[in-house]
């Protein structure tokens, strides 16, 4: 992204391989969008928790993260601007929420976001977030063969409308295999078994629209999706939340040994990118 990035956007600049990309742990919701929700409480609700705090460590390794403060309400950048479902019919959400995972109202009667104002949220949101994206892969391709993009997500271990049952703890997403190599989508998965951790690869989650339209192994550019159910790093509470239990603070503590898990993955990913 050229010239001087919004406010909202932060990219902390490294040299290794990696860009660690941290799209859903904003909660900013401008003013004249909090005055239309049903309650702001509830618009932060479905925020990857603490995601950023997790994974707080990957500047250490040297990798490029690239952040937003603005809420997934707001605009979600992981979703296809053009309106296509990731998830064909299956339960979502979209470009600019309607509704909680849950299902539940975002907005009062007749005050949702129409086409024109989606229309001016992704120019002002989505295209900065991944025009800085792709400036920082091709910053790091003009250094590496290889660039890894990794995408950090979370949600709620138990979400009716969206899967059945608990979700497992760690969800590999790669788009069925398409946006990396076989090895470094093997190399993670042998990590998350040998945590011990409930795994599944390209199961409910495979990937949204930063890992599929970044991922492009042909050209150097490996792209992968990490969907954490939160009981893997918080003292989460099972089943439906209200404003008085969700979120739980974060616990560095509590959360050490999945970090330390995540870590070894990061580190994976280095290694997969420095090959020969």
């Amino acid at each position: 992204m050229t010239g001087a990035a919004p406010g909202w956007l932060t990219v902390r600049r490294g040299t290794a391989p990696l860009v660690v990309s941290l799209p859903h742990t904003g909660t900013e919701i401008p003013p004249d969008i909090v005055t239309r929700l049903v309650s702001p409480a509830l618009a932060r609700q479905d925020t990857d928790w603490w995601i950023d705090r997790l994974y707080a460590f990957a500047s250490d390794l040297g990798a490029t993260v690239t952040h937003t403060a603005i809420s997934r309400t707001v605009i979600d950048v992981n979703r296809d601007p053009s309106g296509v479902s990731l998830y064909p019919g299956q339960a979502t959400t979209g470009l600019c929420p309607v509704t909680t995972f849950d299902g539940e109202p975002l907005y009062a009667a007749g005050a949702e976001p129409d086409a024109g104002e989606i229309a001016a949220r992704r120019l002002a949101y989505f295209e900065p977030y991944h025009a800085a994206l792709h400036e920082e892969v091709r910053r790091l391709k003009t250094m590496h063969p290889s660039v890894v993009v990794y995408d950090c997500h979370s949600i709620r271990s138990v979400v009716p409308r969206l899967f059945e049952g608990p979700l497992p703890e760690m969800n590999l997403g790669t788009n069925a295999g398409a946006s990396c190599a076989p090895a470094l989508r093997q190399s993670i998965a042998d990590l998350c078994t040998a945590s011990g951790r409930s795994f599944v690869a390209d199961g409910r989650f495979k990937g949204g629209f930063i890992t599929r339209s970044l991922g492009r192994p042909a050209s150097g550019v490996h792209a992968v999706q990490m969907e954490l159910a939160c009981r893997a790093y918080l003292r989460e509470p099972l089943g439906a939340v209200t404003e008085t239990t969700w979120p739980v603070p974060y616990d560095p503590a509590f959360a050490a040994p999945l970090a330390a898990t995540l870590r070894a993955i990061l580190v994976a990913c280095l290694a997969f990118a420095a090959r020969p």
